[in-house]
């Protein structure tokens, strides 16, 4: 970086001086050296010592300077030995390139006293550059009619070299059409000396070389390619005539089926050939493509051996002058095993009664494959633990008919798997799953979910109470198993057992009719008889056993002292009495039982509380303490006893204690003490009686306020909540017909429960049920024919009547084999009518005849009938061309009688219907050309009569 800021610092220094030098006039010596081109770096170009006449070390002393012109310093100065070197490799053309001669300018200055040398350096230019070419091929089209001494001017090439080293002659590789013309070394010509011919030489591939005049010599060579042009004088052929290919259906797309391949002996666009379909039908531009630019014929769309096992094709080969070859294809469809079995079910008996006799048909059905061959033929089974038996019969129809008896309470209903299996490679299976319900007849009898009910209630209970239900099952169905509940008659308890319970019918629920006393009942049994609805109805029995339980309604009543009695009790007592002393015993009882009769005693209130006391499960009274002469004469006892019941029951009883000297005093102040008590009672009563006419005034108005709710009630739920019954219906006969309207007798059913014991006969509940219609045999259609007006003979009439009536009743049914159902069978008439509208184009296209067939099937015993139906054509289509213009390049020099094959037009109809003629636009060129093929079917070609002179008119509508 250093040395070169030095070098940069010493160019401008030596400028800077050479510029005060050109000011101040001072003479500079001109040397001139010459040096041929592409020197290495470091070579001598000469020793200046001598030129300038100086001695050694006197450059260095002088500070000697080499100060370049230009940009850049192609030498350097030894200042030590006087020698000039090349600084870096010198290429001529790059410095001077065409400019004559290459001067490379430099000056050395020298220093005290200032002296200036202008240096001249001329690069001698050498072979060091070959001739080139901008390419390295040039093509060349020449029609074959070009004439000869036909001049076609070439690119020259390129030397960057000067003199004798730059290109000095062209020459041109062996041939025997074309020579070479060189002018200059600028200008170079391809001369046509022979006619060209392009069926025996399509294309000549030559070598133009240029030469130099440099040692060594160089050269440079381009490849003229030149391609003879043709002239469409050639019509395609194909290779074959037919080609045959064998396909097998379900090929994927795709699938290369054939390649046809036409050759034309001409060249260029004339022997481009484009291939396409030629009058084929349009199902075939539908399933099969054809490359235009390869002829490959590949699958389009799915390709069916049960729909065509064939297909004509006709090709065209077209080239770019408009002339056309043709080739036939026929592609035959080899058969696959694609189509499994196909189960039909004709009739099928579902449900079926479950006593059904041995043998009776349940399923009938047919089998069918569309393949062929072994593809086609089938096998069917069933499952082996099925009470069913499989029966192949004619014309691949199948029976199933029993073969065990049927239980429809184990089995209620069978899925029957019917397999049927093709001998095809591999082998289809299909699989049909027939569901066939058993129907029921009332063979079981209800059964009770218990052997024996036992139910409990509470005494006192309210009348109407639920105390339990029973509940049986029936294994049948619908009315069979539906369950109807009655009491059998009898005795409970010496009454009759509807006077204690009533039983809901349907649902088994028990209500007890009256209150019950438990010390009156303790238990009682009734039956209860649960019957299907089947016909004969079946029932069973089972014992119901209603418990009462006792309710603690009984309060304790005391025997001693005696409850309710008008006269006091008195016990007299010692006054010398100790502790613990037994004045009396209280005794009572309770009418209920167990926890209720349970008594305790208790002493409520007491003249003085200290001094007496009662055994709470005894009720002796005894002496706390022994009396004292301050205690009263008189001792008042309310004692109190309780039962162990919820709630508890009590009563009260009074007694009185006079304390004595002695028991020989019998005669006490009776009088005194009774008025005392009287006192003390009056004051009690009072109480009582205010009480007791609070509770009774609160009753009342509880009373009044219930009855006015009940009343307000009840009118609200007869104005809102009214049995909604079905409208009244026309008078009807007894008949149950309506000979007017011809309607059926129809039932209503209401299901009324009425409460046990209701002496108003009120409804309880009322609720509407489904209408039940009564009806004839829903299997059997009416008969729908419309009687001829003409007469018959009474023994015709009756014949056919039978016959009709057989066809009903041998469940006449008409099958068709495709899945479609085109007709349909009246079985009173014997008719078979059209179902639905038939389009014989879209159901047989072109076979011909177009024919549907179906089957009719009768059954017990079984015939099978074929029905083969013709459908005739219509003229419903008219003629139809693919495309609305066909476009025809047709050169001029085209001979008279050429032909032209056309497109067929399509009509989809057959025979007279089908297309007939074809007729052109009149013109003075052309005509047309019907024709017919073997099938009948017309074709037509374009024929040119005239010359054609595009010049005159070069476009025909």
């Amino acid at each position: 970086m250093s040395g070169t800021m030095d070098d940069s610092f010493r160019i401008i220094k030596g400028l800077s001086l050479l510029f005060l030098l050109s000011l101040s006039g001072v003479v500079c010596v001109s040397i001139r050296y010459s040096l041929p081109e592409e020197k290495k770096s470091g070579s001598i170009v000469a020793n200046v010592l001598k030129d300038l006449k100086l001695g050694p070390g006197e450059l260095s002393a002088r500070r000697a300077q080499l100060v370049s012109k230009s940009n850049n310093q192609y030498f350097q100065l030894d200042t030590h030995s006087g020698n000039l070197f090349v600084n870096e490799k010198l290429d001529r053309e790059a410095l001077c390139d065409k400019m004559e001669p290459c001067l490379l300018l430099s000056e050395i200055v020298l220093q005290n006293p200032l002296k200036i040398y202008n240096i001249e350096i001329e690069i001698k230019d050498v072979n060091d550059n070959s001739p080139e070419f901008s390419k390295t091929e040039f093509n060349l089209d020449i029609p074959e009619i070009v004439p000869t001494n036909t001049r076609f001017p070439l690119e020259s090439a390129q030397d960057a070299d000067l003199g004798e080293n730059s290109i000095q002659n062209y020459t041109l590789s062996p041939n025997g059409n074309f020579r070479l013309d060189v002018q200059t070394d600028e200008y170079v010509d391809l001369v046509l000396e022979k006619s060209l011919d392009r069926e025996e030489k399509a294309q000549f591939v030559l070598t133009l070389t240029a030469v130099d005049g440099g040692v060594p010599q160089r050269t440079g060579t381009i490849v003229i390619n030149i391609n003879v042009l043709d002239i469409n004088d050639n019509f395609p052929q194909f290779t074959q005539s037919e080609y045959k290919v064998k396909l097998k259906e379900n090929s994927p797309r795709g699938t290369l089926v054939s390649k046809v391949e036409a050759r034309d002996l001409d060249f260029g666009s004339n022997a481009q050939l484009s291939y396409s379909f030629h009058r084929v039908p349009e199902k075939i531009s539908h399933l099969f493509h054809l490359n235009e630019n390869t002829g490959e014929i590949t699958i389009l769309g799915p390709i069916d051996y049960e729909k065509e096992t064939s297909y004509n094709m006709n090709i065209k080969a077209t080239d770019g002058g408009g002339l056309s070859g043709h080739c036939k294809v026929l592609v035959e469809i080899e058969d696959e095993n694609d189509n499994a079995p196909e189960i039909s079910v004709i009739t099928i008996t579902s449900p079926l009664a479950e006593d059904s006799p041995l043998d009776t048909l349940v399923v009938l059905f047919s089998v069918t494959d569309r393949d062929s061959g072994d593809n086609g033929r089938t096998s069917c089974s069933v499952e082996m633990n099925l009470p069913f038996l499989l029966r192949t019969t004619v014309n691949n129809y199948h029976q199933l008919v029993t073969q065990r008896p049927l239980d429809r309470e184990k089995v209620p209903e069978h899925n029957i798997t019917i397999t049927a299996t093709d001998r095809g490679s591999p082998r289809l299976i299909s699989i049909r799953i027939i569901n066939v319900k058993i129907s029921d007849v009332n063979d079981n009898s209800p059964v009770f979910e218990k052997s024996k009910y036992e139910m409990q209630v509470w005494e006192n209970n309210i009348p109407g109470l639920l105390i339990g239900s029973v509940h049986a099952v029936d294994l049948d169905v619908e009315q069979n198993a539906k369950v109807t509940y009655t009491l059998v008659p009898g005795n409970a308890s010496g009454a009759p057992a509807a006077s204690y319970v009533s039983i809901n019918s349907e649902t088994g629920n028990l209500y007890v009719l009256r209150s019950l006393d438990y010390e009156q009942i303790k238990e009682f049994q009734v039956r209860v008889r649960a019957s299907d609805g089947g016909s004969p109805p079946l029932s069973s029995e089972v014992v119901v056993r209603v418990v009462i339980l006792d309710e603690n309604d009984n309060a304790p009543f005391f025997l001693y002292p005696l409850q309710n009695s008008t006269s006091p009790f008195n016990e007299l007592v010692p006054k010398s009495v100790e502790a613990g002393y037994l004045v009396a015993k209280v005794v009572a009882v309770d009418g209920d039982s167990g926890q209720n009769s349970w008594l305790s005693y208790e002493l409520l209130k007491a003249t003085d509380p200290g001094l007496f006391n009662i055994g709470a499960q005894n009720g002796e009274v005894k002496t706390r303490r022994p009396l004292t002469e301050k205690d009263t004469n008189k001792q008042r006892l309310i004692i109190l006893v309780r039962d162990n019941g919820h709630p508890p029951q009590t009563s009260t009883a009074t007694l009185n204690i006079i304390p004595v000297d002695g028991f020989s005093d019998p005669y006490l102040n009776i009088a005194s003490v009774s008025h005392e008590a009287s006192e003390e009672d009056s004051s009690l009563t009072m109480y009582l009686v205010i009480c007791l006419a609070a509770v009774s005034f609160v009753f009342l108005i509880c009373i009044i306020v219930f009855v006015a709710i009940k009343v307000l009630k009840k009118e609200s739920s007869f104005i809102t909540a009214l049995p909604q019954f079905p409208p009244a219906l026309p008078e009807i006969p007894e008949t149950g017909v309506d000979s007017q309207s011809g309607s059926l007798s129809r039932t209503y059913q209401y299901d009324v429960c009425l409460t046990g014991g209701s002496l108003t006969s009120d409804f309880r509940f009322l609720r509407p049920l489904i209408p039940v219609f009564s009806m004839g045999d829903p299997n059997i259609s009416q008969n729908h024919r419309i009687s001829s007006v003409s007469q018959e003979a009474p023994e015709q009439a009756e014949g056919r009547n039978q016959r009709e009536q057989e066809l009903s009743a041998r469940r006449a049914q008409l099958v068709s084999e495709g899945t479609r159902q085109y007709f349909q069978l009246d079985p009173h008439s014997g008719n078979v009518m059209l179902k639905d509208r038939i389009d014989r184009e879209a159901f047989c296209g072109q076979k011909d005849p177009c024919i549907l067939v179906s089957e009719i099937v009768l059954e017990n015993p079984l015939q099978v009938h074929r029905i083969e139906v013709e459908i005739e054509d219509v003229n419903d289509n008219s003629p139809q061309f693919s495309k609305k213009e066909f476009l025809f390049e047709i050169p001029e020099h085209m001979p008279a009688n050429t032909r032209f094959p056309l497109e067929k037009a399509k009509d989809a109809d057959r025979g007279e219907n089908a297309v007939q003629n074809y007729t052109l636009s009149p013109n003075d060129h052309f005509r047309l050309d019907v024709q017919s093929h073997s099938d009948g079917t017309k074709f037509s070609e374009l024929v040119l009569e005239k010359q054609l002179d595009r010049e005159k008119k070069h476009i025909f509508f």
